[in-house]
């Protein structure tokens, strides 16, 4: 089933200039939800030898950029969002444990329901409407997102744009850390990676229910192995 996109207002006047601003700090490295403990994977790409430049940097985000991200969590979100804001409970609570069955390890399923307490703690601690009853059960980080932009009025367009680019820094600085890359090459790496983003979030906005997945097979592998990994420096 195809969703219409909801027209929200572009970020112009003093109220979507809020909106934008609550977006920054909602995507903000400096919120502490733990974002920078995990990998997803990547380390064990590098260990593998899988991930040993900037190129091969760049090819491995895309990819999950386009072929997870952009797939599976974008049209989830957009989902929670929608059931965040017609108050649907039974819609949030199913997109959450669709999303969270997606995980395809425990240490993916882990960080997704960490990270989505975390972010409950900081909203109920803002007095974010509904976050106290989204942390009664497990809940994933996208659920947690939604609920924020939601109540922040974020637009559609700009909730997955905030989502994805929170997610693509989150990796380029593992990237940095772990092939390793110059700071430069992070920055490289970002600008190059923004390119992509408009495309990979009007798919996301477009994708009917049936067409909701992962085909991330080389992720799942290496987040499968990094459960095991003898040194590492992620949780993922």
């Amino acid at each position: 089933m195809n969703l219409p996109l909801e027209r929200a207002a572009p970020f112009t006047g003093a109220g979507a200039s809020l909106a934008l601003l609550r977006l920054l700090h909602l995507v903000s490295p400096a919120l502490p939800v733990g974002a920078y403990a995990y990998s997803q994977g990547m380390e064990t790409a590098v260990e593998r030898g899988w991930v040993a430049d900037e190129a091969q940097a760049l090819e491995w985000i895309d990819g999950l950029a386009r072929r997870n991200v952009g797939s599976l969590d974008l049209p989830v979100l957009l989902r929670l969002a929608r059931a965040h804001r017609s108050q649907d409970a039974v819609g949030v609570r199913r997109w959450n444990a669709r999303l969270l069955a997606a995980r395809e390890t425990m240490e993916l399923r882990a960080e997704d329901q960490h990270l989505g307490r975390a972010l409950l703690r900081i909203l109920q601690d803002l007095g974010v409407a509904g976050s106290v009853e989204l942390a009664a059960g497990p809940a994933c980080f996208a659920a947690a997102f939604a609920l924020a932009a939601v109540r922040w009025d974020i637009g559609e367009r700009e909730l997955l744009g905030g989502y994805l680019w929170a997610w693509t820094e989150n990796q380029v600085l593992a990237a940095v850390k772990l092939v390793p890359l110059g700071q430069s090459a992070g920055q490289r790496l970002l600008h190059r990676l923004v390119e992509s983003m408009p495309a990979t979030i009007e798919a996301a906005l477009a994708v009917d229910d049936a067409r909701i997945g992962t085909s991330a097979v080389a992720q799942a592998l290496a987040s499968a192995w990094h459960e095991s990994q003898y040194t590492r420096l992620f949780r993922s």
